[in-house]
């Protein structure tokens, strides 16, 4: 099986999330933690971090990323329904040679959008395209934290170890935008730097044990540059959310956690 795409976590998260505790209410209530590490797709050189509470359908998500296009909205979401795993960085997975790992070659691994990580209001699927509620990365750095409710079937996937994170956008050519001439798979009157996967990370649960405190309130967010609302196309993320939807069987649900 593919493995997921990884670097040494504890020091990272460590290092991007100061303020982890873990407290006796959280034991008590059962909360969970989980834990990506966000490795480059397309050879976009994003990296970055993201960790996850959950107690019971409420999340705490925090996510640091850095090499992102800069003064660009980018997407976020947890995929759910695949293999939990990400595509290789070194292209292997471009069926089509076209030099980008689209969105419908990266879903085979990944799945469809579960959850919309928005810097406010709605967090489902249908939120995929919302791009004036995805964080802007200001300085070509992401740095959000936000609460919210999941759905059953995201809980489920964390669970059983099918949820990832992902980031959208990239700037394969360097030029400074999204654009080229390669069109999106999703929507052809897209550049594909637009819509291509850019780092992904699948969650596991976390080595350290620790949760996130302080997240935001539910409804709010705190991220790095919402100021630009650039769209990159109306339905085109909504499309992501469908392709590979199903496309994979969920694995039988793990052992209970202690």
């Amino acid at each position: 099986m593919r493995k997921a795409l990884a670097v040494p976590a504890v020091a990272i998260a460590a290092a991007a999330f100061p303020l982890l505790t873990v407290s006796a209410a959280s034991a008590h209530e059962g909360a969970h933690s989980y834990q990506a590490d966000l490795g480059s797709v397309n050879m976009s050189g994003v990296t970055g971090t993201g960790m996850v509470t959950l107690d019971g359908n409420t999340a705490t998500v925090m996510i640091e990323a850095t090499g992102l296009l800069a003064g660009s909205p980018h997407a976020q979401h947890f995929h759910i329904g695949a293999l939990g795993e990400c595509p290789s960085n070194d292209l292997s997975d471009d069926a089509d040679g076209d030099g980008f790992v689209s969105v419908t070659e990266a879903a085979k691994y990944y799945g469809a959008i579960g959850t919309s990580l928005t810097t406010t209001g709605d967090t489902s699927p249908d939120s995929g395209l919302a791009i004036d509620r995805f964080p802007t990365a200001e300085g070509g750095s992401i740095s959000y934290e936000r609460t919210f409710e999941v759905s059953d079937d995201v809980h489920q996937a964390f669970e059983d170890g099918t949820a990832v994170l992902v980031v959208h956008g990239i700037d394969k050519d360097g030029s400074g935008a999204y654009d080229g001439d390669v069109m999106s798979d999703l929507d052809p009157s897209l550049p594909m730097e637009a819509t291509a996967p850019a780092a992904c990370g699948a969650l596991e649960v976390a080595q350290m044990g620790a949760a996130p405190a302080g997240g935001a309130e539910t409804g709010a967010g705190s991220t790095t540059g919402t100021e630009n609302t650039a769209a990159i196309g109306v339905g085109a993320l909504a499309a992501a959310g469908a392709v590979g939807a199903g496309a994979v069987a969920y694995r039988r649900r793990q052992a209970a956690q202690a």
